[in-house]
């Protein structure tokens, strides 16, 4: 047993970090500073996305869909999306083990 931390007091750009890993899936926490944002890109497997603290646009399929303080999205493999924060955001996204994080890295980079 492990007791994972995902409260976050500070927040500068977008930061993320993997909280834990099981055999089957993947817990990334991604902080978002107000007015930060991540591009567009996609995931080569189904993922979850759950604004714990915060509130976010998150783009998908051409629209836009307003998330607040425990709501979820999930979407299928292949799916363009983008996250702008509204307020300073903590975001869980859960990935599939195939997934690779280091990914999740290169969409901040470029």
């Amino acid at each position: 047993m492990e007791k994972l931390v995902w409260q976050n007091n500070t927040f500068d750009g977008v930061s993320v970090f993997k909280i834990f890993e099981s055999k089957s899936t993947k817990e990334i926490r991604i902080n978002l500073q107000s007015g930060s944002a991540m591009k567009e890109h996609q995931a080569p497997g189904a993922i979850m996305v759950q604004v714990l603290r915060g509130e976010i646009d998150f783009g998908v399929n051409g629209e836009v869909i307003k998330l607040n303080e425990l709501d979820m999205i999930t979407l299928e493999a292949n799916v363009p999306h983008s996250l702008l924060a509204l307020k300073d955001s903590i975001v869980r996204l859960s990935l599939s083990k195939n997934d690779d994080v280091s990914r999740i890295f290169g969409v901040l980079k470029s």
